[in-house]
């Protein structure tokens, strides 16, 4: 005997939908990771000057982050049904990271533009993490993942303008 299923009986629900709030800190998330890849590749196009080689190719590496964790932080929008929005007048309204030159730039003041671009994009991460693990524990993950790396990535980029024993970080003062 054929059973004929009603498709109303055999929907399926997802687990877990997003709040408003969720989608929100994501969304932010999502635009500030997408324009540190930007200005990554506005500095790496624009740098000269003293250890230009090894400052523009560790800008690719922010760049490779950033838009790895972009990608990983929009897909997991969709997962839990919010709609990212990453279109370039979205990026340019919404963004929280300071601007860089559109000029050529010397490597130390690269330096300078691109840790505060990190610093400012991991500075959403943690001051929405505790809103997004109350919520979605799963999406927290993902933000412990990127603050991982983009800290580093600063730490790293941040001491090419440091005096050993002798300065704070050069971002700290702004």
């Amino acid at each position: 005997m054929t059973q004929t299923m009603n498709p109303q009986q055999h929907t399926a629900h997802p687990a877990f939908q997003a709040s408003t709030r969720l989608g929100a800190h994501l969304q932010q998330l999502l635009v500030d990771l997408t324009d540190l890849h930007l200005q990554g590749k506005q500095l790496h196009w624009n740098v000269v000057g003293k250890n230009f080689r090894d400052t523009h190719l560790v800008l690719d590496e922010v760049v490779d982050a950033a838009r790895e964790f972009s990608d990983v932080v929009a897909e997991r929008m969709r997962a839990i049904y919010i709609t990212p929005d990453a279109r370039s007048k979205t990026v340019a309204a919404t963004t929280s990271l300071p601007d860089v030159s559109s000029e050529e730039i010397d490597t130390a003041d690269t330096v300078d533009a691109i840790v505060a671009a990190l610093y400012a994009t991991a500075g959403t991460a943690r001051r929405i993490h505790d809103d997004v693990d109350a919520e979605d524990p799963t999406s927290a993950d993902i933000l412990h993942t990127i603050l991982e790396r983009l800290e580093q990535l600063a730490w790293m980029i941040d001491s090419e303008n440091r005096v050993a024993n002798a300065s704070i970080p050069r971002s700290m003062h702004k």
